[in-house]
């Protein structure tokens, strides 16, 4: 079986999605999958090609972002190549990317069937009145991809029955959660341990908590619908918890700003995008972990499973038509709190710091509901059973 997967983009370029979508062709390589991928260079780099263990990758150039949707004038050159030098059997498409619209102008991509892994829907109820716009003109080529698609992945039950985009193509979805793969740190470290003499113990030099009392960890791209103002609110009432903020984005400088004026800076480290043994090593010091996303655009939460793979309790929002809900096991694996309120999430969270057993115990369950539930050998299975289906 040949697969071609179009994406956005690839790590090391940040986001859940790339993350997935990288483990999901090595994992479908080592299962016998021919696997490609195609998707854009970070913005401002030119084209890429390589081998990633097995995998060939060709990334197109990007000039930059419109509204989040890269620009990338060579991509349907470089997909009419993939198709002619790859020869797939099937295509894959991880939306929403804009780029995939060129499938639909292309005779040998339509000559396949399709799969498209619906990762999230456009929000409409963005805060950018541009992204609303122009999903007028998106619309009419997402419902085109979709029509066109043989089978159709979601992600959460939740997901695909609040999703409008989806309403009318019920009958070719899969829902097929994402999942996660084992760590080498998985089973020797649990929440809040440290181990000095592994590597993480030494990249733990670099993920420290800026403060004594019970640490908090949030992870994410420092986006307006992440909710971490939210969070920093919340912070600013509990004077027993220190914060450690993973990741990178356009609203760091606000955040950092808002810190100053709660008069939190003491007890909130912003650390930036950091490599993968960093982030292990801040999962394994962790006590509780947070995700207070405000908006159906966290349509998941990959970093949900990476806080219960490492055995940490979790504190998230409660999104309506969100898979959050379903991804955590409310008072058995974590607490869910109202999207947007800062008093709710701080009670929340000062529950689980005053609980040292509660935080174990929440732990331990969400690291069992992962291995049962959100594997990433479990979501693969489901996927090649689907190819062969098709």
């Amino acid at each position: 079986m040949r697969v071609l997967h179009i994406g956005k983009f690839y790590p090391p370029h940040a986001g859940g999605i790339e993350h997935f979508s990288a483990d999901l062709v090595h994992a479908l390589a080592g299962r016998g999958v021919a696997t490609a991928m195609l998707a854009h260079a970070s913005p401002g780099e030119d084209r890429r090609a390589f081998n990633d263990d097995g995998v060939e990758v060709v990334l197109a150039a990007c000039r930059g972002q419109l509204f989040y949707a890269p620009v990338s004038p060579s991509f349907p050159i470089q997909l009419a190549r993939m198709l002619a030098r790859f020869r797939p059997e099937l295509l894959h498409l991880h939306l929403p990317n804009t780029s995939a619209f060129w499938a639909l102008l292309s005779p040998a991509a339509r000559a396949l069937p399709w799969v498209i892994h619906w990762h999230a829907d456009i929000p409409l109820d963005a805060r950018s009145a541009g992204v609303r716009a122009l999903y007028r003109v998106y619309r009419p080529w997402e419902q085109a991809l979709l029509r066109r698609a043989r089978a159709v992945i979601a992600t959460s039950a939740a997901y695909r029955d609040a999703s409008t985009s989806l309403a009318a193509w019920h009958d070719k979805i899969r829902v097929i959660p994402l999942g996660l793969g084992a760590s080498s740190a998985d089973e020797p470290v649990g929440a809040g341990a440290r181990d000095e003499s592994s590597p993480d113990g030494v990249a733990s030099a670099r993920v420290h908590w800026p403060a004594a009392g019970v640490r908090v960890l949030a992870v994410g791209r420092l986006s307006y619908y992440k909710g971490f103002d939210v969070l920093l609110r919340a912070i600013a009432q509990l004077p027993q918890a220190s914060l450690l903020l993973i990741g990178g984005g356009e609203c760091e400088a606000s955040l950092r700003e808002l810190a100053r004026e709660l008069g939190i800076e003491a007890r909130v480290r912003f650390a930036g995008v950091v490599d993968d043994a960093s982030l292990r090593a801040a999962y394994s010091r962790a006590q509780i972990f947070c995700l207070p996303s405000i908006e159906r655009s966290e349509a998941f939460g990959l970093v949900l499973l990476e806080a219960m793979r490492a055995r940490l309790p979790v504190v998230a929002s409660a999104i309506s038509g969100s898979g959050v809900g379903f991804v955590v096991a409310a008072s058995k694996t974590g607490l869910l709190t109202p999207p947007g309120d800062a008093p709710a999430l701080a009670r929340a969270l000062g529950t689980l710091a005053a609980d040292a057993s509660a935080r174990t115990q929440m732990g331990a369950a969400g690291h069992a509901r992962w291995r049962e539930e959100f594997t990433l050998d479990r979501c693969v299975q489901q996927i090649l059973a689907l190819y062969r289906s098709l």
